[in-house]
């Protein structure tokens, strides 16, 4: 079947795609462009995409479609509906980056509440050679346990975060869900979310429900000496008031791998934050995250091509 992989760019250089290939006849484009993707995909049968935009013009333009593959877990790129009019298979890859995500939220907190950035800096200002003792006790560094961890979304991603912060002793607060609102003992309602965290993790979709989500008002009632981070999507936490937020110390220190515009080519607001780290959406590239989701891709063209659409991960 005639495939199309529209940026495999976002894949990277250093994963094999043969086993794709042994699927289908597969073409591949590094990055494609809003005013290419219908020249591109007009005799596809099978479009791979991560993050270029399927709507119903595309749909129109690629008469043979029957399945897209998302080279993602977030399907928001894709007009869901007018697939199903169509009767075009949608088809993501779920859990492949569920160890990648959450090794970086890790890594985010064990960065700032070890103050790791502010330590190395003084080192290459010379401050520790002239500390009149051996150490330097001029930063915050506080352990995790007991901490209370916050978290917004508890699918895989938000389960396994959890399971790694009960390893460090940490208080793990669940949050309600945001889209039926269903409340068990084990979830709290959002408000006491964001009064009792010490640390609020995202690991929500970016919808209607949840954009801006963390906006003015709720950034005001977080703890003063509390960590926000966001590795869902940007959107979901409104950059404006989190900047302001951040320089009026509303709130300690916030780590975030997405923004609203990637990349940022006219720069954002929060590059000049003050205790802001910011990483360009790396939480899923991890290697190993990588060849799980090249391999989701090829499992559910394999299945497809077999007749088996009903065993495809679908969105």
């Amino acid at each position: 079947m005639k495939t199309v992989l529209l940026d495999k760019a976002t894949i990277g250089n250093d994963i094999s795609l043969q086993e794709i290939k042994k699927q289908c006849e597969l073409t591949c484009f590094e990055t494609t462009a809003a005013n290419e993707i219908s020249e591109r995909i007009k005799n596809a049968e099978i479009i791979i995409t991560n993050k270029v935009v399927i709507g119903k013009k595309e749909m129109q333009a690629a008469e043979n479609l029957k399945l897209i593959c998302v080279a993602a877990t977030g399907y928001n790129n894709i007009d869901i509906e007018e697939a199903k009019k169509r009767k075009i298979i949608v088809a993501n890859i779920k859990g492949y980056s569920t160890e990648s995500v959450a090794q970086l939220v890790f890594g985010y907190i064990l960065t700032v509440f070890n103050s790791i950035p502010e330590f190395s800096e003084d080192i290459k200002n010379k401050l520790w050679q002239k500390s009149p003792v051996f150490t330097m006790l001029n930063h915050h560094f506080s352990e995790l346990k007991g901490k209370n961890l916050g978290i917004i979304g508890y699918g895989s991603i938000g389960k396994r975060v959890a399971e790694i912060g009960k390893s460090f002793g940490m208080n793990i607060l669940i949050c309600e869900s945001l889209i039926n609102k269903n409340l068990s003992s084990a979830r709290l309602p959002f408000k006491e979310i964001l009064q009792h965290s010490d640390i609020l993790t995202i690991h929500t979709p970016l919808t209607e429900q949840t954009k801006n989500l963390i906006y003015e008002k709720e950034l005001k009632i977080m703890k003063k000496t509390a960590v926000l981070i966001n590795t869902a999507r940007g959107g979901i936490v409104n950059e404006q008031d989190l900047y302001e937020a951040l320089k009026n110390r509303e709130i300690r220190y916030a780590a975030l791998d997405v923004l609203t515009e990637e990349p940022p080519k006219n720069g954002n607001i929060l590059f000049d934050a003050p205790n802001c780290i910011i990483t360009p959406h790396i939480a899923w590239t991890s290697y190993e995250a990588r060849q799980k989701l090249v391999a989701g891709i090829s499992e559910n063209i394999k299945l497809f091509i077999a007749g088996k659409g009903n065993e495809i991960d679908l969105c």
